[in-house]
């Protein structure tokens, strides 16, 4: 085992938070910083063509490739479970919207730690600071920064068509949903520029690297983080880089940040000996912090896929179904980086209540103008477009824990999606707005057929049934635990 550098802050995860952080600590030219990142550099082509995301997501050269454990609220079913394994993490394989939330989360979570830095209006200043909008500079956005807010580079006809019947079923119009309270149906703007994905690396580390006082180190694993069993001070980390072992460690008054997201900071806790004490003795763990809130209360977006065949309008579906249709996505892609190769994979947004008594917009909308079976399978030969309705506040909690302590091991990861009567009941209020908004007279001429989940399912009972059948994560999780 070698001894190496010691810094005064060592970062673990270069992913959305890690490549900011990275960037903001060596501001400080007397700091000296390391980052540590699981995979490799995000020099992978499709990383930065947008449409790119089919091609990273279950590829071990930019995702971890997860599964969840078979879930009983799914029926039965696993989902892919995509945590990037690259420079930027998942701002390199996401879906490249631009989403801050809404004001009424930020206030409870104020309510929730006391802390007024996490209130909507701390929170809007520090995003104007790195934002770089498309239009002016104003009370909600900023000018000139790092991270380039972009107004999508294509229109559908069909999307055109989704918003105007969103709004005959009492959905707002929005041209921009991030102003707090994002009630309405708009397009999405996104992150990128210039027509190629803006993921954080590119936005924070590639100036941040040029830095003599940051070390990034990628295709290193971390192992643990080194923890003093007598004063719980946590003064290093150990990783694993080209098979050999190595240790680092913090200065005096130094700081180790564990920015491995929701589901790598826990695999990295539970081999530290941080964890539930009982699950660390099965896996022969020394404890070092009995902490029982790590790995528990995972929550997830649980999206509800719908598909409606369309007639007399066009969709992605027939265009890329032909030789000559993939040949002109491809040319307008090189030309003017626009068309269906610029796309984030959902262009239309709403944001709407699933019953009146809710406080504020409690469903969100993801819309494209295309359809397939799932995720990684071709595009279907007809005419279609998804609406993907999901449950921003779900109240079902889960798990994720190792089951090894083998770094590379993957961890039980559990969402326990639909597990709560409240989670069932948003469920199928939200498949009969679907149907309220499809049928709209905007739509009429176009005549939608339901082809998922289908007509048949009706009563409560069988829409819950369908929900199981076609939900599937949007790749959202989040842990809130107090330990």
């Amino acid at each position: 085992m070698t001894q190496e550098n010691t810094y005064d802050y060592i970062i673990i995860g270069a992913g959305s938070a890690g490549c900011l952080l990275a960037k903001r600590l060596t501001e400080n030219n007397q700091k000296r910083v390391l980052l540590i990142e699981a995979g490799k550099n995000d020099n992978y082509i499709w990383i930065h063509i947008p449409v790119g995301y089919l091609y990273c997501i279950d590829n071990p050269r930019a995702d971890w490739r997860f599964k969840t454990a078979a879930q009983k609220g799914l029926n039965g079913r696993s989902l892919l479970y995509p945590r990037g394994r690259v420079l930027g993490g998942c701002s390199s394989i996401n879906g490249m919207i631009y989403m801050r939330g809404q004001k009424r989360d930020y206030d409870s979570w104020v309510s929730a730690t006391g802390d007024d830095a996490w209130s909507w209006d701390n929170a809007l200043e520090r995003y104007k600071i790195f934002e770089d909008y498309h239009g002016d500079a104003n009370e909600w956005h900023g000018k000139g920064g790092e991270w380039t807010v972009s107004q999508q580079r294509l229109r559908w006809p069909i999307m055109d068509v989704f918003r105007e019947a969103a709004v005959e079923a009492g959905i707002p119009s929005s041209d921009d949903f991030n102003q707090g309270d994002n009630l309405g149906v708009g397009y999405f703007d996104v992150s990128q520029r210039a027509g190629w994905r803006l993921n954080t690396s590119k936005a924070f580390l590639r100036d941040a690297a040029k830095r003599p006082n940051l070390t990034v180190l990628t295709e290193a694993v971390v192992n643990k983080v080194l923890i003093d069993p007598v004063s719980k001070n946590c003064y290093g980390v150990e990783y694993t880089k080209g098979g050999a072992t190595s240790q680092v460690r913090i200065a005096d008054a130094g700081e180790v940040i564990l920015s491995a997201g929701a589901v790598g900071s826990v695999q990295i806790l539970e081999r530290s000996g941080v964890g539930v004490a009982n699950h660390l003795h099965q896996l022969g763990i020394p404890v070092v912090c009995d902490l029982p809130g790590v790995g528990e209360n995972l929550q997830d977006h649980l999206q509800l896929r719908m598909i409606y065949k369309v007639d007399g309008i066009k969709t992605l579906n027939t265009k890329v179904n032909t030789l000559f249709g993939k040949m002109m996505i491809g040319l307008e892609y090189i030309l003017r980086r626009s068309g269906p190769m610029s796309m984030a994979p959902s262009q239309l947004g709403a944001f709407a209540y699933s019953s009146p008594e809710q406080e504020s917009a409690n469903v969100q909308y993801h819309v494209q103008p295309l359809s397939l079976e799932k995720f990684g399978e071709d595009l279907h030969s007809f005419n279609a477009f998804t609406a993907s309705v999901c449950n921003l506040r779900p109240t079902s909690r889960g798990s994720v824990h190792i089951q090894s302590t083998d770094p590379e091991a993957p961890p039980v990861i559990s969402p326990n999606y639909l597990s709560t009567e409240e989670d069932r009941k948003v469920a199928i209020e939200s498949l009969r707005l679907t149907r309220k908004i499809v049928g709209s007279p905007a739509l009429k001429p176009f005549s939608p057929d339901e082809y998922k989940p289908g007509k048949q399912y009706q009563s409560n009972d069988e829409l819950i049934q369908a929900a199981g059948d076609i939900g599937t994560t949007i790749f959202h999780p989040d842990r809130k635990s107090v330990v």
